[in-house]
């Protein structure tokens, strides 16, 4: 397994933007996760270790689409219809003999390969039984109704690319093709951690001045989602005699350590102090709003990141910058993400020069145009604006206002992207 230097994050800068930050990711770090071998039925939401060829056509054989009869077009004449004697019956799994089908039809179902010579199906319901014979109308196509061997995958075509997610209907064409276990990445291991003396686990009585801790559900669900195997930490305090010692063990067997909070400057943020007396940390200090205090770092051979406290800033740090992270040392392709077209039902101002993501709700106009409606608090600490909006607008570094009527681009919750 790739392991990471010293100089990995060596970033450097005062301040990233989002798409330098996942580039330097892309470029310095390496593929972390090995690979082992699983059955079809465990690799829902894996990440394909290399690239799936088949060695099969799919479908196998030339086979009927529809249950009806199966003739040789040239036997059909110019009337409006053509009476054919009924020759034998080919159901789904049966054999299709070595005799030509020439001057009859011959009675199939579904999926049953055609036979010799046969290059055309009527179907049942459009067709009239006389005895032995069948009365088949005038106007099909040459061809109608017949599937080809390779029409959906040809043989040694990419089924599956190297570092896809896969789904189910992936596993679904890796059986079709003949694969029983496919190779995949091992899930990263990803320890995760909340800081801070105000914390309570989450049905714990709270003494005064007490918060419950409800960054690290939305950690380890996300993860989880994102494919990870997540072990929870729990709460640490902010003691900075016991985090070098805390963070030195959690390093110990996993690829990533996770936290929220402590990661800024004030007098009890000691994670920085931390992490750097048992490793090494570079702030990335970035232009996103929110979350701008996001530090990455490494501890032996393990990744580091910490992330903002206030929770809405947890959300989309993770989304915006831990993804991308976990994609590279996951081996996963990291594709763009998909978005969707709003007309701003809102105003609003922001910096040049960073990237904010604006909570909004989605609804349609009068005149049928989607609208984005902006949540109306804006804290990072105001959870409900995440369930009380479809998504995030993004707007990006350029942008120093919305007006109303203006176009911007909406990611969906959840964002796993």
């Amino acid at each position: 397994m790739a392991q990471l230097t010293d100089d990995c994050f060596a970033f450097g800068g005062p301040l990233l933007s989002v798409d330098e930050a996942a580039a330097l990711v892309a470029e310095r770090l390496p593929v972390l996760a090995g690979i082992e071998t699983v059955p079809l039925t465990e690799a829902d939401g894996r990440i394909a270790a290399g690239d799936v060829v088949t060695g099969l056509d799919l479908p196998l054989f030339d086979n009927s689409a529809v249950d009806g009869y199966a003739v040789r077009f040239s036997d059909l004449t110019a009337g409006p219809e053509t009476l054919l004697p009924v020759r034998g019956r080919l159901p789904a799994g049966a054999a299709p003999g070595c005799d030509a089908l020439s001057g009859s039809a011959m009675r199939i179902f579904t999926g049953a390969p055609m036979p010799p010579g046969a290059d055309t199906v009527f179907m049942q319901e459009d067709v009239r039984r006389e005895g032995d014979a069948v009365a088949l109308p005038a106007g099909l196509k040459a061809g109608a109704n017949r599937r080809l061997a390779g029409e959906d995958v040809a043989r040694g075509s990419l089924v599956i690319p190297a570092g896809r997610r896969l789904t189910p209907p992936d596993l679904a064409l890796a059986a079709a093709t003949g694969h029983a276990a496919l190779a995949v990445r091992r899930r990263l291991r990803v320890a995760v951690f909340s800081t801070g003396d105000e914390l309570a686990e989450p049905g714990a009585a709270l003494r005064p001045g007490a918060i419950h801790d409800s960054n690290r559900v939305l950690l380890v669900a996300l993860l989880r989602r994102l494919g990870a195997a997540v072990t929870d930490l729990g709460i640490l305090r902010d003691d900075p005699a016991l985090l070098p010692g805390l963070l030195r063990a959690a390093a110990d067997g996993h690829d990533l350590i996770l936290t929220s909070g402590g990661v800024s400057t004030g007098e009890e943020d000691h994670v920085k102090a931390a992490v750097e007396a048992v490793g090494r940390l570079v702030f990335w200090r970035l232009a996103i709003k929110p979350g701008r205090p996001v530090a990455m770092g490494l501890i032996g051979d393990t990744a580091f990141v910490g992330l903002p406290g206030n929770p809405v800033a947890v959300y989309v740090t993770l989304l915006v910058v831990v993804r991308p992270l976990l994609a590279r040392l996951g081996g996963a392709r990291l594709d763009a993400p998909p978005s969707e077209p709003a007309r701003a039902a809102f105003r609003y101002r922001k910096k040049a020069g960073r990237r904010e993501y604006v909570r909004v709700s989605l609804r349609r106009g009068a005149d049928g145009v989607v609208e984005a409606v902006k949540f109306p608090r804006d804290g990072a600490g105001v959870l409900s604006s995440l369930t009380g909006s479809d998504g995030l607008a993004e707007l990006p570094e350029a942008v120093t206002g919305v007006e109303e009527g203006d176009r911007v681009e909406v990611f969906r919750h959840p964002l796993l992207w």
